[in-house]
């Protein structure tokens, strides 16, 4: 069986790609665009059957000429995630579009599909539970991910001929991201600026939160990846859901967690937040002019409806998530004690 991993060479879907290696399937088609070809590092430590370029496999998909047989699911995670994308026409084409074709040909050929949503679709709302009524992106990128929701709900209602499922994504931080620029996790971004400039900046007080108090549920590429493996061993579930801790915890924590972590490898001991502002490890800068009312300053997903169909393990914390994460990032650079390493 093959499994078509969308947006394979990227963030996730190489994270998805080595889970399923992990698992002895290799039977994989990885479909990416690669216009940016340092993506192709992601794929390095990966086994694949086949790449395919996304336009190729589109229009294959499109024409119904794939050349691949007994597929077993399509995990479709390429999308444009810069959420400061502004091109409406290209963002709604490379997202709702293309995600709306790829759905139709898996529900004609009774494939599972599996795809990324966005916990972008609540915009600045504060209940983050999978029903319409807490729904209202605040950008193009947002309301891409939210259009696509709306058809798979009404598509549900007629009726579907196989699995297809909606992962919403809040904040996910790990290995392998590191050709996203600026919509790389701040974890990412910390790391890089404690490591050139010996201390990280995050945003002061703002929207009623005090610096650096402004929370989001911050979630590790490891449980993302174990979600959407669960949904592929149950083909049985359909529907939309929230993938994220259930907790939001501050930047603060999150800047804590990535510093501590580089000072520990550093044989330095970790410092309480309090210490890290008085060092100016820890710096706050204005809020942003451009950020003003386009800013979620709270997330925190409501994980009901994936515990309801089954769901059960626990997610990483920040602390726990951040520093596996600051770890192997610390081993790529060859910048951790052997002691250290994990």
């Amino acid at each position: 069986m093959t499994y078509i991993v969308t947006g394979g060479a990227g963030f996730i879907g190489s994270n998805i790609i080595k889970a399923l290696n992990q698992q002895g399937i290799d039977k994989i088609v990885a479909v990416d665009d690669l216009q940016d070809g340092n993506k192709i590092a992601n794929l390095s430590y990966c086994n694949i059957m086949h790449y395919m370029d996304k336009n190729d496999f589109l229009s294959a998909v499109q024409n119904h000429q794939l050349p691949f047989k007994n597929i077993k699911a399509v995990i479709h995670q390429g999308a444009c995630s810069d959420t400061m994308e502004h091109n409406g026409v290209y963002m709604m084409s490379n997202n709702y579009q293309y995600t709306l074709d790829l759905f139709d040909w898996c529900q004609d050929k009774k494939i599972p599909f599996l795809y990324a949503s966005s916990a972008a679709v609540y915009g600045k709302g504060t209940t983050f539970i999978e029903d319409r009524e807490y729904e209202l992106p605040l950008n193009v990128y947002g309301y891409s991910k939210f259009l696509f929701d709306q058809v798979l709900r009404r598509r549900m209602k007629k009726g579907l001929r196989s699995q297809a499922v909606g992962l919403r994504y809040f904040n996910v931080y790990g290995i392998n991201e590191q050709h996203k620029g600026r919509m790389a996790s701040v974890a990412f971004h910390h790391f890089n600026q404690y490591q050139e400039r010996g201390f990280v900046q995050l945003f002061g007080g703002f929207d009623g939160y005090d610096a650096g108090m402004q929370t989001r549920d911050f979630i590790s590429v490891e449980d993302v990846v174990k979600v959407n493996l669960y949904f592929l061993q149950h083909p049985e579930i359909s529907g939309i859901f929230n993938v994220g801790t259930g907790k939001g915890q501050s930047f603060n924590d999150l800047a804590v967690a990535t510093i501590n972590t580089c000072r520990i490898a550093e044989n330095k001991p970790a410092l309480s937040l309090q210490e890290l502002i008085k060092q100016e490890i820890l710096r706050y800068i204005d809020f942003p002019e451009s950020l003003k009312g386009k800013y979620q300053s709270f997330t925190q997903a409501d994980l009901s409806k994936l515990r309801k169909i089954g769901y059960h393990d626990d997610f990483l914390t920040v602390e726990q998530g951040v520093e596996r994460y600051i770890k192997q990032l610390l081993v790529k650079n060859g910048q951790e004690s052997l002691s250290n390493k994990s």
